[in-house]
This record gives structure tokens, sequence and C-alpha cells, in this order.
């Protein structure tokens, strides 16, 4: 068994949310919704599961993992492919939702306790797809902007910076950010290329 199948177990049998919660204890049951391997190139690192998602185990199994994988230029099969993607939330279940009918920010336990040994368990991993503002403020650090538009707006100098793995921020593939996308026409002109090259020239020239 490899570090990152073992390191799958263990996350799927997390409870801490529940056991030593931070904040208030959700009110379902845990179902942590990872991807892992020890070859994926690319990791996907999101926020954390919504009801769908929940509901079957599988990320980005949703609308909004349409529009991801619209963007990234692969297909269902490619994208749910371990051995070439990783995919990771901050928190790794469903956070529950607020008042409103919006899913919660990812749960505060989450990210501190595995978040060093998920990324030590990915060893291939070039690029990291930095999804929404906790993804962004943890895989960025200092060099987050404050705001999510200021942080995707400056993506260039942060997907240039001489590191490894390599970051590009990205927005939220929900219906929710329909608006901030008209809004920001450039995101799907300038940045959605520039993406869809990277992950071909991750994933393209892996045997299928």
């Amino acid at each position: 068994m490899s570090r990152a199948e073992a390191l799958s177990r263990r996350i799927a049998a997390c409870r801490l949310c529940v056991e030593a919660p931070l904040r208030a204890p959700m009110l379902h049951q845990p179902r942590p919704v990872v991807q892992l391997s020890q070859t994926a190139r690319l990791l996907v690192a999101g926020q954390a599961p919504g009801t769908k998602v929940h509901a079957t185990g599988l990320p980005f199994n949703d609308a909004s993992g349409d529009r991801l994988r619209t963007w990234l230029g692969i297909d269902r099969a490619t994208f749910y492919d371990p051995a070439r993607i990783a995919i990771a939330p901050m928190g790794f279940c469903f956070p529950g939702q607020d008042a409103k009918g919006g899913d919660l920010p990812p749960r505060r336990e989450c990210a501190p306790h595995w978040r060093a040994e998920v990324m030590a368990a990915l060893p291939a991993v070039e690029l990291v797809l930095a999804i929404g503002l906790h993804a962004q403020r943890w895989h960025l650090g200092a060099d987050a902007g404050r705001s999510l538009t200021a942080t995707v707006t400056d993506w260039r100098a942060v997907f240039e910076r001489p590191a490894r793995p390599r970051v590009l921020p990205l927005p939220h593939p929900s219906w929710r950010n329909t608006h901030w996308l008209r809004a920001n026409p450039w995101f799907e002109t300038e940045l959605v290329p520039v993406l869809q090259a990277e992950v071909a020239r991750l994933i393209g020239d892996r045997e299928t």
C-alpha cells in the first residue's frame, strides 16, 4: 500500500470535527471526500464538499464540477483518474449550510490537522489549483491578496513564482460566482487558456 493510499484510509475514518470540534460539532455524520495518489502531478485544492458530493462521495460531482472540468478542458474520466489528478479540499467533509442556504466555510479542524501530511503524500504534484479564498490563503500564505479577486487578478505573478509546486489561483466554479465571471471576462480569455495548456502538459503524456 502506498503512502497516499494509507493516508486516504485514515482520512476516510476521520471524525475530528465530531470528537474534538473547534466550533459547534456538525449535525450530520462526517463523510471525508478525497482523491490521492503518489503519481498525480496536478492537485485540485477546493474548499469543502457540497450537498451532492456529500451524498455521492465523489468530489466535484455537481454543476460546479462540470464548470471546473470545462475550465480544465478535460472529461469526467480524466478528472477522476487518481493516477493523474489529486483532489483534496481544505475541508474534507460537507460543513453544513447557513440560514440562507449557502454552504458554511470549511471546518477549521481539518487543514491544520491534515494538510501538511496530504502534501507530503503527493510527491509528484507540480501544480496546485487553489480554488477559493481558503485554499489560496493556505497554499499562498503571504503571497495571497486581500481578497479572492485581488489574488486571481494577480495570477501571473503568483503562477510565475519559482516554487514547487506552483500555485494557480482560481475562483470557485459555483453558479453563485456567475456574476463574478461576467464582471471579469479576462478570466476566461486570459487565464483559462494558460490553465488548459498546463493541465494538458501535466496529464497528457501519461498512458491511459
